[in-house]
Order: C-alpha cells, then structure tokens, then sequence
C-alpha cells in the first residue's frame, strides 16, 4: 500500500482522522439561500459580493483556497493585496445571475492542481493582477451584452497583457491530522518588480451570535510571542498559528478583529470601540488604525507579509496550523522536508492509479480532474427549523417565509462534508450531480464515495414521503432519480478494489431507503397510474418547448419520455441491488421480481402507450418524444429532437446465466411472468435466447428500435459531433421546432453555445452542447448492449460513412471524442480552451486545465460553469483502468 492508502485506512478505521481538516470552506456564501433572510427570497440581492466582507454569515464561511475543520469552526485561507485594489482580494469575485448575460458566473481565474483523498498534500494557482481588478468593467461590458453574445471575462479585459500579473500557488502539506504546514509561492510573471501583499488569515466562524446557551462562548485568538498566534476555542481545544519570519530578525504584523457583523457600514450603528469582520481590509486598504485591535486579540487573524517580487522572480511565505498537542520549538526545521515528501506520497499514490495511462498529457489532465473534485468538498450546513423559525439574538425572518421555499422540509438538518457541483457557481448539493460525482470519487476514496449517496438516504435529508432533496433553491424539484444507479456502479467498484467482497451494509441501507423514494415517483409522478410518468424539468433546465416544472401555458400535462425512461432504469437499478442482496439473503429474491415487473409494466406503457392508443415513440420518426396533453383531450407529440428522446437507452440490464441458477426463485417468478403474461413477454425481446456468455437483456429498446436510435445518435448532421453526443440535434438549426399557442408561439432552435433563452436562469444550455453525465451513460449502456450482443450487432458509424462498428468500438469512440476536448491534439491546442490564443500556448496557461459545465456542439470550447468538476469529473473514468 502506498502512504496514502495508509492514511486512507486509518481514517477509515478512525484511529487517525486525516480528514478532519481539508477543503472545505465554500468559495461563495453569499447569494445563497441560506443566508437569504428577504421576504421575496431574492438571494442574489440580501447579500452582495460587496456586502460580503463587512457581514458575519449564519452558516457557513468562505474564502481563496480555504480550509476548515469537518465542522467547520476554524477557517483558513489567503487573503491578498496588490496595493491597487479598493478592497483585499480574499473572496472570489463574480456576477449574479441578473449581472451576467448568461446567469452567475465567477470572474476569476484559478486551478486546482492536485490533492490526494485525505488532503494530506493539496496545490491551488490563483492568478492575480498587477493593476486594479477590473470589477466595474466586468460589470458594465456583461450589463452591455445580450444573451447572443459570448460572456465577456476577466481574461479578455486584457488584465494579465504584459504577464502583468502574480500566480500565487497555495499548497498544503499535513504532518499529522492536526499539523498542517501551508507554503504560498508568489511568482511574478511581470516584467518589472512588483508588491503584493499576502495575508494568510485564520478565523473562527461564528455561532455566538445565534443566541443558543451551546453557543453563546466566544473563542480566542491572541498573539503570545512574535509570529505566533495561540488560538483557544471551546469544542475544538487549543492551537497554534506559526508564522515565518521572512527576514532573520523579522516577523510579521499580526493584525487581529472579530468575526462580526460591521453594523457600523451595513446598518449606521455606533461602533463603540469594536473591532469587525472587515477590520483587516480596512485597516490595510484605508489606512484605519481603529479598525484593529491593538490588544492583538479576536476572532480573526491575519499575517501580514508584504513582499517586493523582483521580474519574474519568486519569493514564498510559509505557516503552520497545529494543534497545542504539537508543541514546535523550531516550528519550520522541518518544513521544507514534510512538503516535500507530501508531495512524493501523492506522486506515488497517483503513479499507482495511472500505471495504465502512458501519456504525460493525459495523467496531467486526469490529475487535475481528480483535484477538482477533491477540492470541491464543502461543509454545508442547514437546519431547516431554524432557518424557518430564526434565531433567539437575530431579528425574526419574514413571515413569507413560513409558506415559502423550502417550508415543507423542516425535518431537514445537513451539516456534512459533500461534493459540490461547483464551489462558487453551485455552493450547494444537487441529487443527481452527486450521483455522478461518486463514480470518479470511487476511484481514490470508495469510503467517502460511499458515505455520499448514503447521505441523502439519511432519514435527516431524505422526505418522511420519501423524496430525495434535489437543491437549496427548491429542494421539491425532481432530479432524475440516479441514485440507485450510482450506488450499484460504486459498489461494483468497490468490490473489485477489495477482491471481490462487496459492502453488503452499504448496499443494504441504500436500498431500503431507496425503495421509499421509487414509491415516491410511483405515487407523485405517473398522473394517471398508467406507467408514464412526468417529474417537471428533471434537470435538463431549457431542453423542452415549456418550462416543464411549471403549469403549461394551454394547460393539461406532459407525459415525459425522459421521466418514464428513467423510471424504467430505475426499476433495473433496482432489481439488480436484489438480485446481489438475494445472494446472501432469499428474501430480496421476490423483491427483485416485484421490480422486474414493474419495469415490463413501463416497457409496455412506453411501447403501446399509456392507454394504448397513442405512443411515445413516433413510428414516423422512429424516435422517442414527449407527449403533450391539453385539457380538450388533445394529444400531441412535442417533435423535439433531443437526448430526452435517447434517454430510454438507458433501461438495460443483461443478467449472467449464473445469477438465473443461483436465484431459483426469482427465476421462477421471472419465467411465470413471461408465460403467463405473454403481452409482456413479447416487448422483452429474445430473452429466452442466451447472447454472448450465456446472457439474457433486459431494455426498453428491441433491437429495430435501437438500431434506430444509434442511426440518428450517430449521425453527424444531428447528435454525434467531433467532441461527443450534443443534447439536441443539429437537425434543428435550420429546422426549428414551433408550437404555436393563444398565448405565444414557442420554438426550440439548436443553440450549440450558450442559452438564448432565460428559462432557469439562462445559465445553462441543454439544446445542443455537450453534457458529460448524459454522454458517459450513452457510453455505459452501449457496453452493457455490447455484453449482450457481442461483435454480432454492428451498426454504421457515422451513420452514413458506410463502416461498420460493433457497440464497444463505438464506446471507445465516444469516450475518446469526449477526452479529446482536454488533450492537446496534433497542432497543440486543447479544443476546450477555445481560440484563446494566451490559454493555449502560454506555459503559464497552457497545462492548467478548467473543467467547465457543459462544452460547444461545435468546437468544444468550455461553457458554463468554469469549475464544474463535479460531473465533468467523470472525464477521469473514461481513461484506460487498471
């Protein structure tokens, strides 16, 4: 085992906590629905990116490359000035979702370099300007465009011309759980000298303010000799901060405030000789000595460094957090070493992990994708009943919010370590995103994979009427339900890393808890009982002609393809975890026949359609389509060319001869049903007749049908493109769908780049980029369909090249187009940098990599969301696995 699988293990075993500190400050808190208190819920405006500094949040903390303990009561990050700018730059700056052309979208540019699954070594590189930041040009030029235009970012207001700029490199190397040593490399990449202050900063988040008696004890910071800071807190003990001298002889200033609210500039109260959140910057920025406290004590810490960085030279500051139980005489003899074999034990975890994958290119970008994800951990906190009811000490929320968002959840309380979509964009959980987040996490950390999709089946998260909670802005929304689907991916995972012992517990609870949530859709969303079901936008945002979450303009409902094919997945999710529960206990024998039931039910509802006289699939088109029902009895297919139509791909399941005789009783009951309910047994096609190793399928799609979806899948001139399966077809670019209305007439136009349409925000754009989590499962089901058909089954790819392809070989292609958007190709480039000439040849650029939300239809350049690793992260599987 290497070190870090040794770290990995103590954690595990909790004879060490290795975890207890790590990533988990957000990178934005404001704008959130927690700390929204407004009567109209408007989150973006109660609290702004310039309020921010000045405002001591409820629930959570944030800052550039932070940490935190797993409570999240004692913070870290960095905080700099470059001497220009009208406040420090110790929060990540960026537009709100009315600011941008195209919704929220952070204006910075930073990466994540590495980190290794306890945090025990992690790297990050913010690049900070010389000049001023340019945030009213960032402002007014976003303000100026429309949502036909591209975003306008901090890269193009020409900021880093003349490489006028610092990278400031964060890394964190730990000596033990509670020793953590933290370098920060200033590198000037100008051509002259320049100053930049940097103030490593250490703070407390603050629950005494609540007015809870738990609550109530104020923590302590106080200097108590030259570059030391002890720190005393209630819960959490004593520790240190120890701060490099950068000169023999010298130290730096210690400049101390409290993390509070500044009712002085937020509400014109009396200052009364207190000393706020904001004090440092003032201080520092403003010159107001009376903004800290001269008696170098509070809440709040910083170490102020100010560093003259020659041309193009370097200069480094170092720190060291620890416990009091590490007592350090000489706290940076041993600095330099610790860093460095932090850095050997994750070179050495990582080698292991991509002994299969030659190319230095290709490590480097998974490296980076395993990085993103393991620095999007976040502590999130919420508790339900208090964010509705409000606190003893604050001012009581508005009475709106007793019937407002949310309402309905007052059992939930979430204060746990989880992946976040993205840290500044999405600060908040989303169900099916973590779904797919848990797959590559599975692949250096099985245990906190694992921990994850048991957390929303927590009878703390989850609905008592079973529903999954889909995000803070809405948790009633419905996700596509995922989550069985991932939990059997990461425990097939994880059996194969223990040599064949599969969690059986793991398996177990989420099961349970997961047939809850299938009553929940089976109840809620098949309107009429009929196997067809709905579920709103289930997160494809604009894909449809309607908001489909919200009541239609003429009326009546949607009966969904994609809602009824994901039901249908679901059902053989299911049916699978039984089956493997089934092996050691018989009981789940009959339940995994309950599920195989349910599933021909919506076999046959989506082949005959619900009352059998109108189908989801269009025999014209042949291809799948929504279904709109108006209250005239009118019935009308929504001929939207889109993945919603490509979804059912995904119901497939090919069972081994071997599971059959092992389960005798789920057999039996299997082969009842097929003789006794012969209308259902001929929509399960060939399954008497065993494919390649004696295995049966069991899908939604016979073979006619999926030979022609993969036909218009794969057809260049509509889904298939140079970078992956676009999530509409090209087709509608110059044929638009319309459907007219008294009220309005509607159309669906191919837009391969960013949305042109508000709906949900206009921050995301599902009619025509690429979308990773719907393209890896595309290339998950084609190789289930391969594991039943064999080299037998080959279909034209592209459609119209006249070349023949088995499903694996067209898998492979998928997954290789898919990769090729982070590879540098033959000229160099990386097609997700874009024509950004700076991003694609600069050496300070060029091997950074960002992984955005979605990517162009056409030429793959990165959209949306800049750090979604999240389930882009999903890249790191598609490499070759050892």
């Amino acid at each position: 085992m290497t070190q870090e699988q040794l770290r990995l293990a103590e954690d595990h075993a909790q004879t060490a906590a290795w975890k207890k500190f790590g990533p988990y400050l957000t990178e934005r808190q404001w704008g959130t629905v927690r700390e929204d208190y407004s009567a109209d819920g408007n989150a973006w405006d109660y609290i702004t990116h310039d309020l921010a500094r000045s405002y001591a949040y409820r629930w959570g903390e944030e800052g550039i490359g932070g940490i935190s303990d797993a409570r999240q009561r004692l913070c870290f990050s960095v905080a700099l000035w470059n001497g220009k700018d009208e406040q420090l730059k110790e929060r990540l700056f960026g537009l709100t979702n009315g600011e941008g052309n195209h919704g929220e979208d952070v204006k910075e540019q930073y990466y994540y370099l590495d980190s290794t699954p306890t945090h025990s070594y992690m790297k990050l590189l913010y690049k900070y300007p010389q000049q001023a930041f340019p945030y009213e040009q960032l402002r007014t030029e976003n303000a100026r465009r429309t949502r036909e235009d591209p975003e306008f970012e901090l890269l193009d207001t020409g900021i880093f011309n003349e490489n006028r700029y610092f990278d400031v490199f964060v890394e964190y190397a730990k000596a033990g759980p509670e020793d953590l040593l933290i370098q920060i490399t200033v590198h000037n990449r100008g051509p002259e000298a320049a100053t930049l202050h940097v103030l490593p900063q250490a703070w407390y988040r603050n629950t005494w303010a609540w007015g809870y008696e738990n609550y109530r004890h104020r923590p302590q910071m106080q200097s108590v000799r030259s570059g030391v800071v002890e720190m005393a807190h209630q819960e959490m003990g004593e520790y240190r901060l120890y701060c490099d001298h950068p000169l023999p002889g010298t130290a730096p200033d210690l400049l101390f405030c409290d993390n509070d609210t500044n009712g002085v500039r937020l509400y014109d109260l009396p200052r009364e000789g207190r000393y706020f959140k904001d004090g440092i910057n003032d201080y520092l920025v403003k010159g107001q000595r009376q903004a800290i406290n001269p008696a170098q004590r509070g809440t709040k810490v910083a170490a102020h460094y100010p560093l003259t960085v020659p041309a193009r030279g370097s200069q480094t500051v170092r720190v060291r957090l620890s416990h009091a139980s590490h007592a350090h005489a000489a706290p940076f003899a041993d600095f330099a070493a610790v860093v460095a074999q932090r850095r050997q034990d994750a070179d050495e975890f990582y080698h292991c992990l991509q002994e299969h994958l030659p190319s230095p290119d290709a490590r480097n970008v998974q490296r980076q994708a395993f990085a993103g994800m393991l620095w999007s951990k976040q502590y999130y906190y919420y508790d339900m009943a208090q964010w509705l009811d409000g606190d003893p000490d604050f001012v009581a929320p508005p009475s709106e919010r007793r019937q407002g968002r949310n309402s309905e959840w007052r059992h939930l309380y979430n204060a746990d370590i989880i992946s976040m979509p993205d840290k500044w964009e999405y600060p908040w959980y989303a169900a099916w995103d973590l779904a797919f987040h848990c797959l590559p996490l599975a692949m250096v950390d099985a245990e906190f994979a694992k921990s994850q999709l048991r957390l929303l089946t927590r009878d703390w998260y989850m609905h008592p009427n079973g529903q999954l909670p889909a995000y803070e802005w809405n948790l009633n929304d419905a996700n596509p339900p995922v989550h069985a689907w991932a939990t059997w991916r990461v425990y097939q995972m994880d059996q194969k890393l223990n040599g064949g012992k599969g969690d059986l517990h793991f398996l177990e609870s989420v099961f349970h808890k997961l047939n809850l949530n299938f009553a929940w859709w089976v109840n809620r969303k098949d309107r009429n009982g009929r196997n067809i079901f709905e579920g709103g936008f289930l997160g494809l945002d604009n894909i449809g002609v309607f908001d489909r979450s919200s009541p239609l303009p003429t009326g009546g409902f949607i009966e969904q393809s994609d809602g009824t094919s994901w039901m249908a997945m679901y059902a053989l999710n299911l049916m699978r975890m039984a089956l493997e529960l089934a092996r050691t206990n018989p009981v789940y024998q009959e339940i995994a026949g309950k599920f195989f039931e349910h599933f021909l039910y919506i076999v046959e509802a989506m082949t005959k359609g619900g009352d059998g006289s109108f189908n989801l699939w269009d025999e014209e088109d042949e291809f799948y389509y929504d279904v709109l029902h108006t209250p005239d009895g009118t019935r009308t297919k929504l001929k939207v060319r889109s993945i919603v139509g490509l979804i059912p791909l995904f119901a497939v399941e090919v069972l081994d001869e071997e599971i059959l005789d092992a389960l005798p009783e789920f057999t039996q009951r299997l082969r009842w049903l097929l003789d006794h309910r012969p209308h259902l047994a001929a929509l399960v096609s060939r399954w008497q007749a065993p494919g390649e190793g004696e295995r049966h399928r069991l899908s939604l799609l016979r073979r006619h049908r999926l030979t022609c979806l993969l036909s218009r899948m794969l057809d260049e001139k509509e889904f298939l493109s140079p970078y992956g399966i676009r999530a509409l077809s090209r087709y509608h670019h110059e044929h638009p769908y319309r459907f007219p209305s008294d009220e309005a007439d509607f159309s669906v136009a191919y837009v391969p780049g960013e949305s042109d349409s508000g709906m949900f925000g206009g921050n995301s754009n599902w009619r025509g980029p690429i979308w990773f989590p719907i393209n890896y499962l595309i290339i998950e089901s084609l190789q289930r369909f391969y594991a039943y058909y064999g080299d037998s089954f080959q279909v034209e790819h592209p459609t119209g090249s006249g070349q023949l392809c088995t499903l694996q070989e067209i898998a492979a292609d998928l997954a290789d187009r898919l990769s090729k958007l982070f590879l540098r190709g033959a000229d160099g480039h990386r097609p997700a940098f874009g024509t950004d000439e700076r991003l694609q040849t600069d050496p300070h650029f060029r091997d950074y990599l960002l992984f955005h939300e979605y990517f162009h239809g056409e030429d793959g350049r990165g959209l949306g969301a800049s750090h979604q690793t999240g389930w882009t992260g999903l890249l790191v599987r598609l490499f070759p696995q050892p």
